[in-house]
């Protein structure tokens, strides 16, 4: 297992985490040893917006006794009064169910308690008038929540509810087909998706990716709106690649399921190349660096990925990214220019050009 720091909470996240949609649809005896396998396999990281009310008590009957090793997501909205999945700002209803999940999850505190699900200003101003987030606030005051995230598929809504500085943690759904505007919650333009998570990565504010394979449609080419299929680990990584991100959280329902998210830690760097996607994504992505590595290995040691990423991250006001690019052992003025990596680059980003610019803006 890989793990991230969430720079706000201090957390060792695990890079792959659980997202719990429809394990809810296994029995019992089938959902705690799937729990219980990832647990063992290192995951420490689980969101609890899931399908079903199940989830609660397999989840308590299957960790409990690991508890404090474990980190949990748990959504202040998410109401599952009817046994299936639903949504709600009532104070009355959210107290409710914030109790019952405790319960059934066995524990009496939240690792990360989450504004939930919230796509536009109108519900962000219902999650205030309401007092769903003084609540949380108040929670968190009482240390019953040790921290608070927020979930949301809209770019624009998710700065709103950042500049309010109360969000240590951000869910939202990455990956290729909504990044390039295919799919449901393909929300935003590319370059706006990609400030968001520029401006996650600067602030310290650890992403959770939500969605990584598209609910399925990116896996298969007869439903991938690029008309070829991803695989599960190309899908991840480059989920992984994108600043800010600590861990991704593909849904499971079975042991089988959690053995293939384990595999990804033995694939080889080809297995999980998502280089593919620059032969059919559409324009806007062509000459943007997605720190994919594709033109790897750089025949004079510099790894252009993270050159690039820090060279983002500068402009978008990450004060630390200047000193974790001169710590690199090679920087953008060790470029010859011999256009390697310009005829490996599948997004076609010049970056011979790029590093003299890099090279120029850090004066190394």
């Amino acid at each position: 297992m890989e793990y991230r720091v969430n720079q706000k909470t201090g957390d060792r996240i695990s890079v792959i985490g659980l997202g719990t949609s429809y394990i809810c649809e296994a029995s019992q005896g089938e959902a705690v040893e799937a729990l219980r396998l990832a647990y063992e396999g290192g995951i420490n990281f689980a969101d609890l917006a899931t399908a079903g009310a199940k989830t609660f008590a397999y989840y308590g009957k299957a960790l409990s006794d690991v508890r404090s090793k474990m980190l949990y997501q748990v959504h202040f909205g998410a109401n599952y009064e009817t046994g299936e999945y639903g949504w709600t700002t009532e104070l009355d209803k959210v107290k409710g169910q914030v109790h019952w999940m405790l319960k059934e999850l066995k524990t009496d505190y939240v690792d990360y308690g989450f504004i939930h699900c919230l796509d536009g200003a109108g519900d962000w101003e219902a999650y205030q008038r309401n007092g769903v987030l003084q609540y949380l606030l108040d929670m968190k005051g009482q240390g019953v929540v040790k921290h608070i995230g927020l979930s949301t598929h809209t770019p624009a809504l998710a700065n709103l509810v950042l500049d309010s500085g109360v969000v240590e943690q951000l869910m939202f759904s990455v990956n290729p087909g909504y990044d390039y505007r295919q799919g449901e919650y393909a929300k935003g333009s590319t370059d706006e998706r990609m400030r968001l998570y520029r401006r996650c990565e600067a602030e310290g504010i650890g992403i959770s990716v939500m969605k990584p394979f598209s609910g399925g449609r990116l896996l298969d080419g007869r439903t991938s709106p690029f008309g070829k299929g991803l695989t599960r680990y190309q899908c991840i990584q480059y989920a992984l690649d994108k600043p800010g991100v600590v861990t991704v959280l593909p849904g499971i329902r079975d042991r089988e399921d959690v053995r293939q998210l384990l595999g990804f830690f033995e694939a080889s760097p080809e297995e999980r190349d998502y280089g593919i996607l620059g032969t059919f994504t559409p324009k806007d992505a062509v000459g943007a660096c997605v720190y994919c590595n594709h033109c790897q290995p750089c025949p004079f040691g510099l790894n252009v990925g993270l050159i690039n990423k820090y060279y983002d991250l500068a402009g978008a006001g990450d004060s630390m990214a200047a000193d974790h690019y001169r710590k690199l052992e090679k920087h953008a003025s060790d470029c010859t220019g011999c256009g390697h990596c310009d005829r490996r680059c599948p997004f076609k980003v010049e970056q011979s050009g790029r590093m003299k610019e890099i090279a120029a803006y850090f004066g190394v």
